[in-house]
């Protein structure tokens, strides 16, 4: 199936690895020219040159954090070397794991600012090209806890139900000019952001990685962890021109271990 994406412009956060890589991969084999953000220089050059190599399209590596005014600024400005921009996936690492007594308010504002802030930061210096120029793709990397909430990830929970709830009035409001506003729900999926929160489990449990790993992924109904890959084909299908009467909507990718109809 062509997806009706070769020549247009994406913007991908958080890009250097895990699923954000794996978006950027996806969206740059269906021929879209991509602009890679994260804030380790030698990793997003590395997945620069081999999204290059692969796929023989422009890719621009910005080592830069997009958590910042003068980040987000980098990023958009390499876009511009680019063309106008048609496609922005918001993605950002999510806060530590924890229990709420043991947060304050700082941890609170930086899980906000990154998680729920810097998205809508960067869809309102975009959005209002890709009305003019009457199509665009936003989405937005969240997480299951949104639907599921995890009590150790109070801080995800919290900063991007923010953003969940800002986008269901936004995505409503741009449709009218072919703009598409979705997001996807990430649930356990073979990244080190799984693993990392594995460690705690581990520990408590007095168990090792591996055998906290088995545990969880016997627990899904599919009996494994979602591969990066898979979830890159998810996002590039919402960018395509087949996913333009899909919109507000929040596509949960977790090997059906959420138990509802809805």
């Amino acid at each position: 199936m062509d997806f009706g994406l070769r020549g247009k412009h994406a913007l991908v956060c958080g890009a250097s690895k895990g699923l954000g890589f794996a978006c950027a991969d996806a969206l740059a084999a269906e021929g879209v020219d991509v602009v890679i953000v994260a804030r380790g220089a030698e990793a997003l050059e590395k997945a620069a040159a081999d999204l290059r190599a692969r796929h023989g399209r422009r890719v621009i590596a910005v080592a830069t954090d997009i958590t910042t005014p003068e980040g987000r600024k980098l990023a958009l400005d390499a876009v511009a070397k680019l063309g106008n921009l048609d496609i922005l996936v918001n993605n950002a690492g999510g806060p530590p794991p924890g229990n709420f007594r043991d947060w304050q308010r700082d941890d609170w504002i930086a899980a906000i600012d990154a998680n729920m802030l810097t998205p809508i930061e960067l869809i309102k210096a975009t959005i209002d090209g890709m009305i003019e120029r009457k199509w665009g793709r936003v989405i937005n990397i969240t997480s299951g806890a949104v639907k599921a909430p995890i009590d150790v990830l109070g801080l995800s929970n919290g900063a991007r139900s923010g953003l969940t709830g800002f986008i269901a009035g936004l995505a409503r409001e741009v449709a009218q000019h072919g703009v598409t506003v979705n997001n996807l729900l990430p649930g356990p999926f073979n990244t080190d952001r799984l693993y990392k929160t594995m460690e705690g489990a581990a520990k408590k449990a007095n168990l090792t990685i591996d055998e906290v790993s088995a545990r969880r992924a016997a627990a899904n109904p599919t009996r494994r962890f979602g591969e990066p890959a898979e979830f890159g084909a998810a996002c590039a299908f919402l960018a395509s021109k087949q996913a333009g009467f899909i919109t507000g909507q929040n596509l949960l990718l977790d090997g059906g271990a959420f138990p509802g109809t809805m």
